[in-house]
């Protein structure tokens, strides 16, 4: 193994591994959480698709995502370096009420979440807000730009969800790497300043 020489002709420390950070992208069914772990993903992402099957089709609400042909049944996973010291990894959660057992499993260790939103059917993401509240991880809602446009304020997207005040609620694009990253980070800063404030 090849080393820097350092002083003295002694190798040079290896860098420190950076801090590995657990956090969750969730939300209802097909608001964008398999997207989003994909653009931002350093390495390819681990993903566990099934195909919409009519059944499923019966029971979960395709209208607004008509081109969506599968689903997430388990978790997705990726991990995105911040920085040198700094490593998040990422796990979507299922959207669907159905894989609701999974989410313990998903969010255990997690640092913050970052909620996705669909601002067409807000309905679809009030079990993951709630399941947030209840769990009183930091949390911010992220709202999905769907053909390029958010059809809602997101003044009234804080109000239709009921938040606090202290949870942010902002616009990003899930296709969009920086977008992403930077939704993340807003997250982190969150967690961040909470668990400077309790300590």
């Amino acid at each position: 193994m090849d080393f820097e020489a350092g002083p003295r002709g002694l190798p040079a420390e290896a860098a420190p591994a950076p801090m590995p950070v657990k956090m969750v992208i969730a939300g209802g069914f097909g608001v964008g959480k398999t997207t989003a772990v994909a653009a931002v993903s350093d390495v390819p992402p681990l993903t566990t698709e099934a195909a919409i099957t009519e059944v499923a089709a019966g029971v979960d609400d395709v209208s607004m995502t008509p081109n969506k042909t599968t689903t997430t049944v388990a978790m997705d996973f990726g991990s995105v370096m911040l920085d040198p010291t700094l490593k998040l990894y990422l796990f979507g959660t299922p959207g669907q009420d159905r894989f609701g057992f999974m989410w313990d499993d998903v969010t255990e260790g997690a640092l913050g979440a970052l909620v996705v939103v669909d601002s067409r059917r807000l309905e679809d993401c009030f079990p993951a807000v709630d399941y947030f509240e209840r769990r009183t991880m930091p949390f911010a809602v992220a709202v999905n730009r769907f053909a390029d446009t958010v059809p809602h304020p997101l003044d009234a997207v804080r109000e239709a969800l009921d938040v606090e005040s202290a949870v942010p609620v902002i616009e990003f694009d899930a296709r969009d790497s920086g977008s992403v990253r930077d939704s993340l980070i807003i997250v982190l800063e969150l967690a961040l300043a909470r668990a400077m404030a309790a300590a």
